[in-house]
């Protein structure tokens, strides 16, 4: 285990070394050693938003490399910031591998595999193109196997044409570069999942055969820190119309924007009086490039404002108020005194600078139109954008948040790619986030359905996973998922079968022997009602896919949700055919449980004359709970 060995003895950290293992002895002997070197198989690696994938990536380079593999191709987003951040980690960490960048073509034609390589390269149709016929023209994989790492697996790899009957360009090219050699291993990681797990095996190439997912480590903040219910002391919260505010072109900052920058400057200010070398503000206000700019614009002219102003004695009001907030979970916060004059003399005092200037504030934009060699590894940095912040791209010391993007229908899986508050790197006591309250709402109902999606991957459940989604959002992009294998349950509403079966009527007798009639409704925990499901079953499936249903039962244990309701009631004499069954006063009861699955189960006479089989028989109708829905598709 030369390579693995080599990797591991360089990572200081035990712990990472030990979650490294732990992922390595779950994922190399099932699927890597076991390996045949002339079949295509994929799998996914899913961790936490920022919780260390990379880490984990490079340990498995490294195991396939012991286990034979002599080419990689480790894939980006077609970012350039991150893809140059991943090629300089490889060559900081894979020091046995030959590394090579997008522009290294001569270095990769005399590398001659002498050593593993790993070519590290965007998800762009250009680069990929290049790529492909550089790697066939190599002749280096003729009866050989390649392993490709494809980090970010759910952004640009998928089918856009899917629906079309076509394959998009990367997606082709994807498929072009795996099908150059006999064998190989296809590993898609991500934090976000959704697209992938919704893939069907009929329609894509790149649905995965098996997952795991790897626990973060100790210290990572995600969303069961950030968006816990109650509110986390991290959040506060800001006017909704704020958003308004960055489209109007008076020249002044909301109070929510300026509550922000005063957390920043005393956040910052204790950073560096103690020593530290970076203090980041994310500011995320939509999608737009030209809200970016006005917002860029906006932040400068209020420096300025700070610069000349003679009501020092506001501003120091201001700034008590944030070092007061911040005091209250960082008690060991310097002396107000101290971080005043910090401000007053090392901080306003100097030019506020935009990009890479000298000065202790830098204010830049980062999206497709800005400077593509921005620095914010130190100094004090307020970096605004859209979807240049999202998936990937890391910052160090990331303290404070601005958060006011919305859209018509949320995505799933690209808001809480725009997570970057995630992390290991953050002084838990001096972060906050400001952001208004539908979208804390939205964010915390997001972590909910996270935890639902992780629990199911977890045990390994890759081919019956629900996903979970908050009512009014989508999963992923409609684009890259199959619309006619797309199923969809919604809660709140009742779904029962046209035609069930009687065949298990005496198992549900005595399961439910001491469950009365007289009660209106009982108390359980799901996994009983998952127990009852599986006995219910129609000779239509499609109409009741009690499977289905059951793996949504599942995803809410994954959300925490560990009970439900059940009302019981026989000796109905019903006529076939008459819908949903329920009695007024049962639907009544129904509905009152809006936060819980609630199971009616009827126990029919099941005459001959009534249309049924002249045997008694239990018809279910489920409902979920109010304001979510699952997702999935039929593989």
């Amino acid at each position: 285990m030369k390579y693995l060995d080599n990797y591991l003895n360089q990572l200081n950290n035990e712990e990472i070394k030990l979650s490294i293992k732990t992922t390595i002895y779950n994922i190399v002997p099932t699927h890597i050693e076991k390996f045949s070197f002339r079949e295509h198989i994929t799998g996914l690696l899913l961790g936490n938003v920022q919780s260390g994938k990379t880490g984990q990536m490079f340990g498995i380079i490294s195991a396939a490399a012991d286990a034979g593999f002599r080419l990689f191709v480790l894939l980006t987003t077609d970012n350039v910031y991150l893809q140059e951040q991943t090629f300089k980690r490889a060559i900081r960490d894979l020091a046995d591998f030959e590394v090579c960048n997008e522009c290294d073509e001569t270095r990769f034609f005399e590398t001659k595999l002498r050593k593993p390589t790993i070519i590290v390269l965007k998800k762009n149709t250009q680069v990929l193109k290049t790529w492909k016929n550089n790697i066939s023209s190599s002749k280096y994989c003729e009866g050989a196997s390649i392993f490709i790492i494809d980090d970010e697996g759910d952004a640009s790899s998928m089918n856009t044409k899917v629906n079309k009957n076509q394959q998009s360009a990367i997606y082709r090219h994807l498929i072009g570069l795996r099908n150059l050699v006999a064998g190989s291993i296809y590993l898609q990681v991500t934090g976000t999942p959704q697209s992938i797990i919704l893939q069907t095996k009929k329609h894509s190439d790149l649905k995965p055969s098996f997952a795991y997912y790897f626990e973060p480590g100790k210290g990572y903040m995600g969303g069961n820190f950030f968006f816990s219910d109650p509110e986390s002391f991290v959040i506060r919260l800001t006017d909704e119309k704020e958003i308004n505010d960055i489209k109007n072109e008076e020249e002044y900052i909301s109070e929510g924007m300026q509550k922000a920058i005063f957390c920043f400057l005393v956040a910052g200010a204790h950073i560096m009086l103690t020593g530290g070398k970076v203090c980041n503000f994310l500011i995320h206000p939509s999608i737009r490039i030209k809200d970016h700019k006005a917002v860029e614009q906006k932040i400068g002219e209020f420096f300025n404002t700070l610069l000349i102003t003679d009501e020092e004695e506001q501003i120091n009001i201001q700034l008590k108020e944030a070092w007061l907030d911040l005091h209250s979970s960082k008690p060991d916060i310097k002396p107000f005194e101290e971080i005043k004059d910090y401000i007053r003399d090392e901080i306003l005092n100097e030019t506020i600078s935009s990009e890479n200037d000298d000065n202790i504030i830098k204010i830049f934009t980062m999206n497709s139109k800005s400077n593509q060699n921005i620095t914010y590894d130190q100094g004090l940095n307020i970096i605004i954008g859209g979807n240049s912040l999202g998936r990937g791209v890391t910052f160090e010391g990331l303290q404070i948040v601005y958060y006011s993007r919305t859209a018509k229908i949320p995505q799933a899986d690209t808001y809480w790619q725009h997570c970057r508050m995630f992390g290991y790197n953050r002084d838990k006591g001096l972060l906050r986030i400001f952001i208004p309250p539908l979208l804390w709402k939205l964010f915390r109902d997001l972590n909910i359905s996270n935890q639902a999606l992780i629990e199911q991957v977890a045990n390994n459940n890759i081919d019956n996973i629900n996903l979970l989604v908050p009512k009014g959002t989508r999963a992923t992009r409609k684009c890259v998922v199959r619309s006619d294998a797309l199923i969809d349950i919604v809660g709140g509403a009742n779904y029962f079968p046209n035609y069930p079966k009687d065949n298990q009527t005496d198992i549900l007798d005595e399961m439910l022997d001491n469950y009365k009639d007289t009660e209106p409704s009982y108390d359980v925990k799901i996994d009983f009602l998952v127990d009852l499901l599986k006995h219910l079953e129609s000779e239509q499936p499609k109409e009741w896919d009690n499977k289905n249903l059951i793996s949504c039962l599942q995803a809410l244990n994954g959300a925490n949700t560990r009970n439900g309701k059940l009302i019981v009631r026989r000796d109905r004499d019903i006529k076939k055919g008459t819908g949903t069954l329920l009695s007024p006063n049962d639907r009544d009861l129904g509905k009152d449980f809006t936060d819980r699955p609630v199971l009616t189960l009827y126990r029919i006479k099941g005459q001959k004359e009534k249309g049924w089989n002249n045997n008694p028989l239990w018809i279910p109708n489920i409902k979920f709970p109010d304001g979510i829905a699952f997702c999935r598709t039929n593989n």
